[in-house]
């Protein structure tokens, strides 16, 4: 039997049991969405909330997914017709399913020209993203965009674009030339307030590339940027994971991702060229996704961030087992209703701790490997909006947050660069040459390390890094994680 006979693709569906074949055939529906970022969430969440909308309300909402810069993930769908599959793990058991939202796949950096006038195609109404935090080149505090040299290229010279925000810009002005329709694009990522965000990031790349008012007042006009909040664990794949596929499918998959059975998705209803019928796949479409959004950065989000850095400090490699550790689920649970749900207001009828409690149960699942280290990845782009807001508006109500404060230490202890066990972590972030000099400066002492690095203004807000009482707390938290380690320290927490 050749390779290709014994690989997924549109050759082999026959021969996947029924139960794993795809709602829609490749091919068969036309390109209405351009996604950014065709990793293994969006393959995952918004590929398969899409293909059963397709497949429950028709419509030509295909997806053609586009990989910024590497070329791995578009080299295994190219070779499978765009197919993958999702393996749903749930304690009692896995079921694998292909999907088939996908109509196409490109690289950005082999050929940004072609991606650039995708984006221009009038067929193309919905632009989504899923690029992480530090694609988008914002301060995590303030949202002012980055400037770097190659961003700056990017928008004043007419070299291909190496940037999301210059792929995005390039790709709208070309449509606002082409007067190629309303399009509306979609942040997917964990940012505050996304789609206003990335409405930012557009307005400010524009100003950057002085942009006639002729060009910029049609994106302004024909250009929504919906808020959005997306929910599903999807650890990153393994050789488990295609093994996993290829006993459920009988052939290989080399794009297979696997995820826990929950997923959701909540969307401003802001379409001006039309969109999927996501509702009915379970999709929430709402007039305000902030609501949303805050329960799930601050609480889901914001416990991630904990059990990642507590976690790997404590010699955990997945949340899991960092979850197994005496009475850490006890401080995560007041975390959750002492802090995070007395600094904002949920969305009509959600409990925050209960909503944390089912955060909890899913991060216990033992079929889902999420790693520890994985998670820590990018700190200084995920603590403000995770945590640190979190702070700073209990703060603003008078309100203590000790319970916070313990998550920030625990970044803080991690990003000294050993675990408890002396083992060595890895400090892979935008801001480790800036962390690393900090660190370098000043004197090792717990007091030092958060004179240091609450200095890093594009982490720490000013009015924050001056609060005597947080920077107390930290210090507090700090110098017990170092002295005792984490079990002790948690085991001790009142």
């Amino acid at each position: 039997m050749s390779a290709d006979a014994d690989r997924l693709g549109l050759a082999t569906l026959r021969r996947l049991p029924v139960e794993c074949r795809p709602l829609l055939r490749p091919g068969t529906v036309p390109a209405g969405i351009v996604h950014l970022g065709v990793g293994a969430f969006h393959r995952a969440h918004q590929a398969v909330h899409t293909e059963a909308a397709v497949g429950a309300a028709g419509g030509d909402w295909g997806i053609i997914g586009v990989a910024p810069r590497s070329t791995a993930v578009v080299d295994a769908l190219a070779a499978q017709d765009n197919l993958f599959s999702v393996t749903t793990l749930a304690a009692e058991g896995a079921t694998t399913r292909v999907v088939g939202a996908l109509a196409g796949v490109r690289h950005a950096a082999g050929d940004p020209a072609a991606v650039v006038r995708l984006l221009a195609d009038p067929a193309i109404r919905v632009v989504t993203l899923t690029v992480t935090e530090k694609a988008y080149q914002l301060d995590p505090v303030t949202g002012a965009l980055r400037a770097d040299p190659d961003l700056v290229a990017d928008l004043t010279t007419d070299r291909p674009p190496r940037t999301v925000p210059g792929l995005l810009v390039r790709g709208l002005l070309a449509r606002a030339a082409a007067d190629a329709g309303p399009v509306a694009l979609v942040s997917c990522d964990n940012l505050p307030a996304n789609g206003r965000r990335l409405r930012g990031l557009v307005t400010q790349a524009l100003a950057l590339a002085r942009v006639p008012d002729g060009p910029a007042g049609w994106i302004d006009r024909q250009v929504s940027f919906p808020g959005t909040m997306v929910d599903r664990i999807v650890p990153a794949s393994t050789p488990d994971t295609l093994d996993t596929a290829r006993r459920a499918l009988g052939v290989t998959d080399l794009a297979a991702v696997a995820a826990e059975p929950y997923s959701q998705w909540v969307v401003e209803d802001d379409f001006p060229g039309g969109r999927p019928a996501w509702e009915r796949a379970g999709a929430v479409l709402t007039g305000d996704a902030g609501p949303w959004e805050r329960l799930k950065l601050r609480t889901l989000n914001g416990v991630h961030s904990a059990t990642a850095y507590l976690g790997a400090l404590a010699g955990a490699e997945t949340v899991a087992e960092t979850l197994a550790l005496p009475r850490l689920d006890g401080v995560l649970r007041r975390l959750v209703a002492e802090d995070v749900a007395a600094s904002f207001t949920p969305p009509p009828g959600v409990s925050v701790p209960a909503y944390g409690e089912e955060v909890l149960a899913r991060f216990a699942n033992p079929a889902i490997r999420h790693r520890t280290l994985q998670i820590a990845m990018d700190g200084s782009q995920k603590l403000p909006q995770r945590v640190l807001h979190t702070i700073a508006d209990l703060r603003a109500a008078g309100r203590p947050a000790r319970w916070a404060a313990l998550v920030v230490a625990a970044w803080l202890r991690f990003l000294l660069g050993h675990a408890d066990d002396g083992r060595p972590l890895p400090l892979d972030d935008p801001l480790a040459d800036r962390i690393r000099a900090a660190l370098a400066a000043a004197p090792g002492t717990p007091a030092g390390v958060v004179d240091a690095l609450f200095a890093l203004r594009e982490v720490f807000p000013a009015d924050l890094a001056a609060d005597d009482e947080v920077r107390a707390d930290v210090t507090g938290w700090l110098t017990d994680l170092e002295r005792h380690g984490v079990r002790a320290t948690v085991a001790g927490a009142g």
